[in-house]
């Protein structure tokens, strides 16, 4: 899993201040989970972020998906 972060994920202190974004873009992750909160659609997202890949948004969620059912499994 952490070789899948480090493809998606950037976190370089010279860069939007250390804030994690999409690896090769200046777009913070926090940016996709404010837009699905709000009810947006990962297309939307998408159109308003041309400069993060479709793979890399579906990347973080899948991300998120694992480490969810990982704790689940060890909770249990």
């Amino acid at each position: 899993m952490q070789e899948n972060l480090n493809e998606i994920i950037e976190i370089d202190p010279e860069k939007m201040s250390g804030t994690p974004v999409f690896r090769g873009t200046r777009v913070p992750i926090q940016n996709l989970f404010d837009y699905l909160e709000a009810g947006d659609s990962l297309e939307t997202f998408l159109d308003h972020f041309p400069t993060v890949e479709r793979e890399q948004a579906i990347g973080i969620i899948e991300l998120l998906k694992v480490k969810v059912f990982e704790d689940r499994a060890v909770a249990a």
